[in-house]
């Protein structure tokens, strides 16, 4: 079965070696204070920075998930209001979810071919926290990079917050614009579920600071104290580290990764135009997300499409929410070769 599907995807190829290596190694077994650790951890960090070009005087944590850092960024950075701009569900979920700590908090919808206007996104509050949500899962949209540079400089007081967990990895993020990006490792790093990756500026670690909020075991003063030492607040997914240090040692630049994922979702795209029942699901190609193509067709069609798939060994990506029916999702991942990419177009041909 080749898996399609947008999260948990498709693992790299190498995993079975490198779990084959951990067993051998001990790492299920290492003591996450101790210096074996301590290493891994650095190591790990040393190689996201460099590979992903996340600037040197940013921080790193491990977290669980990226569904744990809305926890402690509503926790740690918000203390007032928090303005949530999303056009899907899972930008939708994150304010939500916020709401539930920090009541204050502001929805700001906006529509799935409406690129956002950085002009229009002018905020007078001091000390806010703007969330946003760099490639959203659900549908297959994108707030590209100028974009997010240029809201942060519109609103020089407020900390950016950006959601890449369907991005990070797979595409060049400009993080300077920014200053916290997180993501979960089971979509473009390939990896398997249950691991979270949390960048944050100087500027996010000091706005924790002025807050001092330490009531949780994932207090980002309490992580921050930690990591210090290159170790967490928590007994944390060891092997998951490890697999993503052995997959990021190695991945090639994301410059040269970026080239790879633009080229495939061009390949879709044209491909998609060229189809007579089956069309891209978002009509503003300037919004399209580049490692989410989601693809929709009359209801009857999808599904002898879905339940065909599944007897050609071909596992695509449900539709989300009330578009389950009527459409699927492509996942456009680095772990994904290009004989699999024209597998699954050769099957889609005829549609």
């Amino acid at each position: 079965m080749i898996s399609f599907y947008p999260g948990p995807s498709r693992v790299h190829r190498e995993l079975p070696t490198y779990v084959r290596d951990a067993y051998a190694q001990g790492i299920m077994s290492i003591n996450h204070r101790s210096d074996a650790f301590v290493d891994m951890s650095k190591r790990t960090i040393g190689l996201l920075k460099q590979k992903l070009g996340i600037p040197k005087n940013y921080t790193i944590f491990f977290t669980s998930s990226a569904t744990e850092c809305w926890e402690i960024l509503a926790q740690s950075i918000v203390t007032d209001k928090s303005y949530h701009l999303y056009n899907g569900s899972f930008g939708q979920k994150w304010f939500d979810y916020t709401k539930r700590i920090r009541p204050l908090a502001e929805p700001i919808p906006f529509h799935v071919n409406e690129p956002l206007d950085p002009t229009r996104l002018i905020f007078d509050l001091k000390d806010g926290l703007l969330c946003l949500t760099h490639n959203e899962t659900s549908n297959g949209t994108q707030v590209h990079n100028h974009i997010i540079k240029a809201i942060k400089r519109n609103n020089p007081s407020y900390l950016v917050a950006v959601d890449a967990t369907s991005s990070m990895a797979g595409v060049q993020l400009d993080f300077k614009s920014a200053d916290i990006w997180y993501a979960s490792v089971q979509k473009c790093f390939g990896l398997p579920a249950g691991l979270g990756v949390m960048v944050c500026s100087p500027q996010a670690l000091e706005r924790a600071r002025t807050i001092g909020e330490r009531a949780h075991y994932n207090s980002l003063l309490f992580m921050m104290d930690m990591m210090e030492k290159w170790q967490t607040s928590y007994t944390p997914n060891v092997l998951g580290i490890y697999l993503l240090m052995r997959v990021m040692e190695k991945a090639p630049p994301i410059k040269a990764v970026h080239e790879t994922t633009l080229a495939r979702y061009e390949q879709w795209r044209d491909f998609l135009k060229k189809r007579k029942t089956i069309q891209h699901f978002v009509e503003a190609e300037s919004v399209h997300s580049h490692t989410v193509v989601p693809v929709q067709a009359d209801p009857k069609v999808m599904d002898t499409i879905k339940r065909s798939a599944r007897k050609a060994g071909l596992l695509l990506g449900e539709g989300y929410g009330e578009f389950k029916a009527s459409s699927f999702r492509i996942a456009n991942f680095p772990a994904l070769n290009q004989k699999e990419v024209r597998t699954l177009m050769t099957f889609l041909q005829d549609y």
